[in-house]
């Protein structure tokens, strides 16, 4: 109890303090912009390790359940008014469990794993139980130093991942561009890495992480569309090249893919799932948020990188077209060198076909 009433005053300090400029920073109480059937019911921030895990959820069964009735007191019988078709919570019929993977004191740099169970009817069956490790915003040298980037590494490798995704925010300055992607080249998938760019990248050093990510054969994708191909089928993975310059990029790569094709959607930041149409995407992911980096016990981020508030904070989010978004609160951290009740995290999402 006295170690939570010694990180008030610290947080409040913090809050005090400048933050690193950014382009949709709120740093007031934000108004919500959230849709009436938007869900939060996969969302387990705040809650403790022992309760996360046990919070799985099927979001194509929410369609069928039925209210219970609301019991009127006697009198004159209420005009029936005809009922309304109800809206579907998630497009084309999706299954999502979460469950979260504590990491051991030996990895130093990440406090856990979030494991996404992403069960859909446009998975083929040659992917089922495809691994995807995804990570984002590592802002090497901010709070992840040469220690944590190893271990991160080694992290990675343990989880056989079969593809790596990364959100971009790669550096906190252009000299160490070259050992982090050096030390992310050495995480090897029968896919291979594939990785948008973040604000930070733009900003600065645009050259230097195009001739690396070159250099050991990672893939760019800056308003493109990848294919991953296994026994026969296929998967596919677009990037939103800097999604911050809608003037530019405010089409999606995704708008002329095939509904029927699995498509997963990189961008650094969840904003651009709701900015623009996103159509054709069955998974968006993203990063950006940090996770609000310094909270309320988890429960609330005084300043959040995002102009929809809270609502993009961290987790498994739905945008206004119901496409399921999964955002990380990524590994390092921007201006200050701290993390309070946003822990960092990898992201594994485990493919599987909807099949009945």
């Amino acid at each position: 109890m006295m170690k939570k009433l010694f990180y008030i005053p610290v947080l409040l300090l913090l809050l005090l303090s400048s933050c690193k400029s950014k382009r949709n920073l709120v740093s007031s109480l934000p108004q919500q912009v959230m849709k009436g059937d938007s869900t939060r019911l996969s969302d387990t921030i705040g809650l403790s390790s022992a309760l996360s895990p046990m919070l799985t959820f099927d979001q194509s069964d929410l369609r069928n359940v039925r209210r219970r009735p609301v019991k009127r007191p006697a009198g004159k019988p209420k005009k029936e008014e005809p009922s309304k078709p109800h809206r579907q919570i998630v497009q084309r019929g999706t299954r999502i469990t979460v469950k979260t993977v504590h990491v051991p004191s030996s990895y130093e740099g990440v406090s856990r794993i979030k494991v996404y169970d992403f069960t859909h009817r446009d998975v083929p069956a040659a992917f089922e139980g495809f691994r995807i490790a995804f990570v984002s915003d590592l802002h090497y040298k901010s709070l992840l130093k040469e220690k944590g980037l190893n271990d991160l590494v080694r992290l990675l490798i343990d989880q056989k991942a079969d593809v790596l995704l990364i959100g971009g925010d790669f550096h906190e300055g252009c000299q160490y561009v070259p050992p982090v992607m050096a030390a992310l080249a050495k995480v090897k998938t029968p896919m291979g890495t594939y990785a948008v760019l973040g604000n930070n990248d733009y900003e600065a050093c645009y050259d230097d992480i195009v001739r690396e990510m070159d250099h050991y054969g990672m893939h760019l994708l800056e308003h493109k569309v990848d294919t991953l191909n296994r026994e026969g089928a296929r998967i596919l993975v677009a990037g939103v090249r800097n999604p911050f310059d809608l003037a530019q990029n405010g089409k999606s790569p995704t708008l002329g893919l095939s509904p029927d094709d699995f498509v997963i959607l990189l961008t650094h930041t969840p904003d651009y799932a709701e900015d623009v149409p996103v159509t054709n995407s069955d998974l968006v992911l993203a990063g950006h948020t940090h996770g609000g980096q310094v909270t309320l016990f988890g429960l609330y981020a005084p300043i959040v990188p995002s102009h929809y508030g809270q609502r993009f904070l961290t987790g498994l989010k739905y945008n206004s077209k119901h496409i399921p978004m999964i955002i990380t609160n990524g590994i390092g951290t921007s201006q200050k060198a701290v993390r309070m009740f946003a822990p960092a995290e990898v992201i594994m999402i485990v493919l599987h076909q909807l099949k009945d």
